[in-house]
């Protein structure tokens, strides 16, 4: 039922998003001098902003770059996270203690002060957004997976593949990865929408997405500086992003519910 309800409501927010903005001839950036601060109505359909600029299509278009920013930085952390709990756990012994008591020092790492002081160092790169949180998320992944991993190399199926000659890689890569698949969709799920609550928090404190792009979070700092004058500004998109996180946390709760065996002996 979860999962149902879940993917529905993300196919939902996701029509509105990629095709919404079609339905009107507004552009994001263009400021309407007379309708500064409007409240919705036929002609803007969310308001505008106190700047005279249409909150509908400048709210469809930062849930873009939002939903962009949590699957590209998913991706990074989980290419980085599998890859590497597959290494420590298949490997185990010296390696293995070695690569998690890394993990163990960088889990010490204020990592969220840290991308912040390299968006501020290297600049405010979109690009460089995606790639410092994919870095910071990895950690949870790499465990995950390493778990997962000392499990499956002790299957029968492992030992069969030594027995008749095949490598390390190829076990890794036609063996260990495809039985990870399940554990690694579920959590992604649930990376998602935390990759887009820290976009948003760092939208919120002006180290995000910039002008002239826009996100769900730098519309919701937008939205709270001027949440007496027009509360407008702040409800919707907060809103949109409410309701692309509980859809993901819907998902990911229920392929947990689906696949995690731990959740099955419940």
């Amino acid at each position: 039922m979860k999962l149902k309800l879940g993917l529905s409501l993300l196919l939902m927010l996701l029509v509105v998003v990629l095709f919404g903005p079609w339905l009107t001839g507004f552009n994001p950036e263009t400021i309407h001098w007379d309708d500064m601060a409007a409240a919705p109505d036929g002609i803007y359909w969310f308001g505008t902003d106190v700047m005279g600029r249409d909150l509908y299509i400048r709210t469809l278009l930062g849930g873009q770059v939002s939903l962009m920013v949590g699957l590209l930085a998913t991706l990074v952390s989980v290419l980085i996270g599998v890859t590497y709990g597959m290494i420590a756990g298949f490997f185990g012994g010296r390696v293995d203690a070695i690569m998690m008591r890394t993990v163990d020092v960088l889990y010490a790492l204020p990592f969220l002060f840290l991308v912040i002081l390299l968006l501020v160092f290297f600049g405010q790169n979109m690009w460089l957004l995606f790639a410092a949180i994919g870095c910071y998320l990895w950690l949870d992944m790499a465990r995950i997976v390493r778990g997962q991993t000392l499990v499956l190399k002790e299957q029968a199926f492992v030992e069969s593949a030594y027995a008749i000659g095949q490598k390390d890689a190829y076990i890794l890569l036609k063996h260990i990865l495809p039985n990870l698949i399940g554990v690694v969709v579920v959590y992604a799920t649930l990376t998602i929408p935390q990759v887009i609550m820290i976009e948003s928090f760092l939208s919120f404190l002006g180290l995000g997405i910039q002008e002239p792009m826009t996100s769900w979070g730098a519309l919701v700092n937008e939205g709270a500086s001027y949440m007496e004058m027009a509360p407008w500004s702040l409800l919707f998109p907060a809103l949109f992003l409410s309701l692309t996180l509980v859809g993901f946390n819907l998902v990911g709760d229920g392929l947990r519910d689906r696949w995690d065996p731990s959740m099955k002996n419940q």
